[in-house]
């Protein structure tokens, strides 16, 4: 959620960063937030004025009583106000609540930094690691690769649960599992993460603070008692210091999770039906920061290059794009796409993204820090980024790494995870 301080002093610069994203004023309403920010601010003066004439009158009922004069109409009045008070309490509440929902429809100012434009062809490449590999055939895509070598299998997911549900098998199951311990022992030991295993359903607020709800209701999986499956770890982990004051001297906190992830893709339908690049269920390992906002900038920058490491470690080709306000998420303030080659389609594809959303989900969920010399708790800067998509990464090995007779090579830094297996046959 914006500051609506901001939105009071500056609404030409935010109708401007919702139109660079792509929106329309109608999906996110600045003259509507004004207009009951103005309601509410009204309110709370006939609120303060009648509290002052209470305070008056019941001053007077004291001074009266001492000359033993009637207090009787002044103590009516002053009931009267009483009342009027707590009705103008209720309809404060409800003017709060209503300023609350549409302010979680404005998403976030993207930084001058970012590049403006409507959509992905607009985004810009930052740098790109090593060469694609060369082949003296034709390279498979990656589910055909899989189910040639039993590892993976899309009918049987099919039919335990649904389309876009796959059986791991053998191989495939073990390379999945050596994945997660990699990155989860790369990012603790090297990286400087704390390690995090939270809950995977999570209820209406957590959603809410990191952004989730109520704009992408749709792609979410509701379960009973008011608990939703878990998209991303960066919504469980963001909400670990939800109405917490941290320490500066503490900051940057830096965790790193593994989860399976749960999203319907609403809207998706038609994409990536084959494969496991578009699944309903998937695992990822997910960084999450908590920055001093002097510093958040610096640490989306360590983030992204954490999640690079986890590609040059397995030897596989990528690029860094910078995104556009029109493809950039609704939370963040700026944000990094890690995109590694897919030789069988001759293209990049979408392995990591890492955001600095700066003080907008901290706004939501009051996480804020108390300065090492004293004043006011300053909210911090919430990031989060993957580190990285485990099920891309396995499609990606298994397409880089093919061999022309079917076979897929296991790459130096996941042998020790695989029991020292060198060769998927």
């Amino acid at each position: 959620m914006l500051d609506i301080k901001l939105i009071r002093d500056e609404p030409d610069r935010i109708k401007k960063a919702i139109l660079d994203r792509g929106m329309s004023a109608e999906a996110a309403d600045v003259d509507g937030v004004l207009d009951i920010d103005a309601r509410r601010r009204a309110l709370l003066v006939q609120v303060e004025e009648l509290k002052h004439e209470r305070n008056k009158a019941s001053e007077q009922i004291v001074a009266m009583k001492k000359d033993a004069a009637d207090t009787t109409a002044i103590t009516d009045r002053m009931r009267e106000i009483s009342d009027r008070i707590k009705e103008m309490d209720v309809e404060v509440r409800e003017v709060d609540a209503k300023l609350r929902e549409v302010m979680l429809d404005i998403p976030n100012v993207p930084d001058d930094s970012v590049p403006v434009g409507p959509d992905e062809t607009a985004n810009v490449e930052a740098r790109r690691w090593g060469e694609p590999p060369s082949f003296t055939f034709k390279p498979k895509p990656h589910w055909d690769v899989g189910e040639d070598l039993d590892i993976l299998d899309f009918q049987r997911g099919a039919k335990i649960a649904a389309a876009r549900f796959t059986l791991l098998k053998g191989a495939g199951a073990l390379l999945e599992r050596a994945l997660i311990n990699f990155m989860l022992d790369l990012h603790t030991r090297e990286h400087g993460y704390k390690e995090i295993f939270p809950p995977i359903l999570a209820n209406v607020e957590t959603f809410t603070t990191t952004g989730q709800l109520p704009k992408f209701k749709d792609d979410m999986y509701q379960c009973q008692d008011g608990l939703l499956l878990v998209p991303t770890a960066e919504v469980p982990v963001t909400n670990i210091h939800r109405d917490e004051t941290l320490r500066e001297e503490d900051l940057t906190v830096n965790y790193v999770a593994y989860t399976p992830c749960f999203r319907r893709e609403a809207g998706s339908y038609g994409k990536d039906v084959r494969g496991i690049i578009r699944q309903h269920q998937f695992n990822k390992v997910e960084m999450v920061k908590f920055a001093h906002p002097d510093h958040s900038f610096d640490e989306l920058e360590s983030m992204i290059g954490n999640a690079e490491e986890v590609l040059r470690r397995l030897g596989l080709h990528h690029r860094v794009m910078l995104l556009s306000t029109g493809d950039q998420g609704f939370a963040a303030a700026k944000c990094y796409d890690l995109e590694v080659w897919m030789p069988a389609s001759g293209e990049f594809r979408e392995i990591s993204s890492c955001s600095n959303c700066t003080d907008f989900q901290a706004r939501n969920g009051n996480i804020r820090f108390k300065p090492a010399e004293g004043g006011k708790p300053r909210f911090v800067h919430t990031l989060n980024g993957s580190g990285i998509a485990v099920g891309r990464t396995v499609a990606a090995l298994l397409e880089n790494n093919q061999l022309d007779d079917g076979r897929v090579v296991v790459p130096p830094a996941l042998q020790p995870y695989m029991g020292g297996m060198t060769l998927i046959e």
